[in-house]
Order: structure tokens, then C-alpha cells, then sequence
């Protein structure tokens, strides 16, 4: 299935929930005609997974993606880790050796951004310290070293991609920020010495992937090329706007593809929200639509929800569409890709969160006071279920009607059109339903 991404401007695909909606398959899917693929945020601790046909013999194979752009299963398409990615180098050349180990080869069209921030393996060390440190109040990292990576940007204390060449300064920095983290967290096991000549020898091996990355895509974009920007996790999981503290530790939103990858708001021309047919999460934090029983159960079991990068299982429930009010006001979204949705199949009747309730009064937004979220009563409105497979249906118009009801409810509640309809776990298992005419 092809799908066009217009010349000389920026599509944007971006999780609207938790996370774990499915981006990985519509990246795959427009990533056929791009010609860069773009990360603008997170690190490692993402995850997504594609099948895809390799070889002559054309075997579906399947790659987890976590750090590197996924666009990268299109041999035409360059994939490039923005300013705004933190990136554990080691973890960069294991995945990268693990994709071209199973027939994918990206020699010359995987780039990184010299402004990008290191993660190294004392700043993952240190995200087990600081969950300790919570005790009960877990966030549920994923302990891949991304908050405290971010934490130390923020502080000004960071490294990043560019510092590597001057290997005399790295190690004056390196030495620095690790004694550091000693007075900070006690004197943890860490080989100092030992980290600074790895990377000596690292930073031979990354330095052909390394650009300026602002220069990089202006230029992209000015010759007329396509650009894809695949977000990491989610808007519910945004520092900002999400559920913090159970949130991530970047800007998952539009605005963090802006300055991700030092881009204006003009060249964003065309945001895709992922959104699963219900809703998931992991780690902790409040979920109001969350059903812990034979729903949540058929959700978990039926959607496979576990999670790409840390095997987890996901907390489910019904759909929210508080939650993606929330997430439209926000990103702006000019449609939809409704992922998962033959997971609901098999059940009788379908519900759909519409209303956060407290004392009986409806609330006006997704509150920002975790304590009150806790709180809320969901107001549901219940639909009939079709009963029947939709996974080898292959056109809109062939969806059993009460299906199409389920979409038309939730286009008409957002006011944001569904282009694109995931039906089953395979490339080929995605509709695309024609959009209404421009006025």
C-alpha cells in the first residue's frame, strides 16, 4: 500500500494516549514514498515493531525498532536521529547490527545529530537508584538512563554527539560528571577509566553518521524531498502536558517535533494521531477508563499487550476520548489512524469513555491534579458490537456496519477525520478510508 507525503514540507505521525498505539505499522506505511525518516525525541526506551517482507524470496520479518528511525525498512529512505533524541551509542551500533543482521541494510543513510545528548551506562545505573529513592511511588521507567540523560541537559551538565571528537576534553567532562553523580547517589560500582576508552574507540566508529542535523534537513527540505517525523511514546506520557510525574522525561507533542529537530511551525504539513480502538499503559499512574476484569483480561490476551521494549504487560481499558480531547487540542491532529480495532471483534457491546464526572459535575478538560484524577467517575456511552472478523477486510465499505458506527462516534466527538483503519497485525491489514473534500 503506498501513501503520498507531499514534497517540500513535513508529515508528522505521534502517539495521541499512553503510547503503544501502533505508530510503528502507518510510519511503515508512509515511509514507502519518504525519503527521511525522523526522530525528534525519547531515546532507546521506545519501541516499535514492524513485519516486513526481505529478500528475494520476500520472508515477512520481523524488526523491533527502539532508538533508530523505523523509516529505515524502506531502502530509499534515510533515517536521521534529531537533536532532541538522547542516544546510548552502544545500544545505537546493537540495534543497528541486529537490523542489518537480518537482510536490512543501512550503510549510508542512517545519520545522527551532532546536538544530540549521550546517554551513557551510569546514567542507567542511576535511574535504578531514583527509583529506589521513590520507594512506593514507582514511575515505571523503563531504567534505560533517559530521565537522568534529560536531567543532565537540563542542567547543563550533558554531553553530547560533538563532544566525542576532542577525546582529552570528553574524558575532563566525562570524569567530572560522574563524580558528580557519586556525591549525588553514593559511590556505585562504575569503571570511570574504563567507559572513557570505550567511547575513544566508539567515537571512531560513530563519527561517519554524525551531521548537522539542522543543515541536514533545511536542505532535505528546500531540494523537495519527503520528510516523515515517527514521534516517540506519547501525549499522555509528555513532561508538559501528560500525567507527570508518570510521564517520560521529553516533549512527546508537536511542539517537541519543532524543537527536536529545529524546525518552524510552518514546515509541519500534515499531523497523523495514533490511536489504539482502546485504551493501554504502562507503569503507574492514574487510568480512569482501566478495566481490571474479564474486559481488561480479552484486551491484554487478544491485543498481545506487551510491550516491545521491556516485555511488560499493559494495563487496558476502554477507549478515552477525554484523554484524546486533551491530545487534539494540544497536536492539532489532521486525522486519525485508528489502530487495533479488530481486538474488538468478539465482544457483545463496546463501551466509550465521553465524560470525566466529579461530585456529578462534568469537568471541562483532563486535569492537570492527579489526587482529583484519581477521583473522577467515567461517563460511558455503550455501542453494540459486531461480533464478527475484520481482519481480511480490506475496504472501508466492506466493515460491518456497527464497526463503521464505532468510527463515525468517534470522528463526530473529535471533529477530527479516521484515514486510516488497523485491522490486524500485518503491513497489508490497514485501510485507508477516503477523506472528506476540503471546503
Amino acid at each position: 500500500m503506498a501513501a503520498s507525503i507531499p514534497k517540500g514540507a513535513v508529515s508528522v505521525v505521534l502517539g495521541s494516549q499512553w503510547g503503544d498505539e501502533g505508530k510503528g505499522k502507518l510510519v511503515d506505511i508512509l515511509a514507502a514514498n519518504a525519503d527521511v525518516c525522523a526522530r525528534s525525541a525519547g531515546g532507546n526506551n521506545a519501541g516499535h515493531t514492524i513485519v516486513v517482507p526481505i529478500g528475494a524470496e520476500k520472508k515477512p520479518t520481523t524488526f523491533a525498532f527502539h532508538l533508530l528511525p523505523s523509516g529505515l525498512v524502506n531502502p530509499n529512505c534515510t533515517g536521521l536521529i534529531g537533536s532532541g533524541v538522547v542516544v546510548h551509542v552502544p545500544s545505537f551500533f546493537t540495534e543497528l547490527d541486529a537490523l542489518e543482521s537480518q537482510g536490512l541494510d543501512c550503510t549510508g543513510r542512517l545519520l545522527v545529530s551532532d546536538r544530540a545528548h549521550l546517554v551513557f551506562d551510569f546514567h542507567q545505573i542511576v535511574d535504578g537508584l531514583k527509583e529506589v529513592e521513590l520507594g512506593g511511588s514507582s514511575i515505571g521507567t523503563t531504567k534505560k538512563g533517559i530521565g537522568p540523560a534529560y536531567s543532565g541537559k537540563a542542567s547543563r551538565s550533558g554531553l553530547r554527539v560533538h563532544h566525542l571528537f576532542d577525546h582529552d576534553t570528553f574524558a575532563a567532562k566525562f570524569r567530572k560528571v560522574v563524580e558528580g553523580r557519586f556525591k549525588r547517589y553514593g559511590h556505585f560500582e562504575y569503571d570511570t577509566e574504563g567507559e572513557i576508552l570505550r567511547y575513544k574507540e566508539l567515537a571512531v566508529r560513530l563519527r561517519p553518521y554524525v551531521v548537522d542535523s539542522i543543515t541536514y534537513i533545511h536542505k532535505a527540505i528546500s531540494s523537495g524531498k519527503r520528510v516523515l517525523v515517527e514521534g516517540a511514546n506519547a501525549l499522555m506520557l509528555d513532561l508538559d502536558y501528560g500525567t507527570y510525574p508518570f510521564v517520560t522525561s521529553s516533549n512527546t507533542t508537536i511542539g517537541g517535533v519543532c524543537t527536536g529537530l529545529g524546525l518552524p511551525p510552518r514546515l509541519i504539513g500534515y499531523t497523523i494521531g495514533v490511536v489504539k480502538a482502546y485504551t493501554t499503559r504502562v507503569g503507574g499512574g492514574p487510568f480512569p477508563t482501566e478495566q481490571l476484569n474479564d474486559v481488561g483480561v480479552h484486551f491484554q490476551e487478544v491485543g498481545h499487550e506487551y510491550g516491545t521494549t521491556t516485555g511488560r504487560r499493559r494495563r487496558c481499558g476502554w477507549l478515552d476520548l477525554v484523554v484524546l480531547k486533551h491530545s487534539c487540542l494540544i497536536n492539532g491532529y489532521d486525522s486519525f489512524n485508528l489502530t487495533k480495532l479488530d481486538v474488538l471483534d468478539k465482544l457483545p457491546e463496546i463501551k466509550i469513555g465521553v465524560k470525566y464526572l466529579l461530585d456529578g459535575v462534568e469537568l471541562d478538560g483532563f486535569p492537570a491534579d492527579l489526587d482529583l484524577l484519581e477521583k473522577v467517575q467515567v461517563e460511558y456511552v455503550t455501542l453494540p458490537g459486531w461480533q464478527s472478523s475484520i481482519e481480511e477486510v480490506r475496504t472501508y465499505e466492506e466493515l460491518p456496519e456497527n464497526c463503521k458506527k464505532y468510527i463515525d462516534f468517534i470522528e463526530e466527538y473529535l471533529h477530527v477525520p479516521v484515514e486510516w483503519i488497523g485491522v490486524g497485525p500485518g503491513r497489508e491489514s490497514m485501510i485507508q478510508k477516503p477523506m472528506p473534500s476540503k471546503k
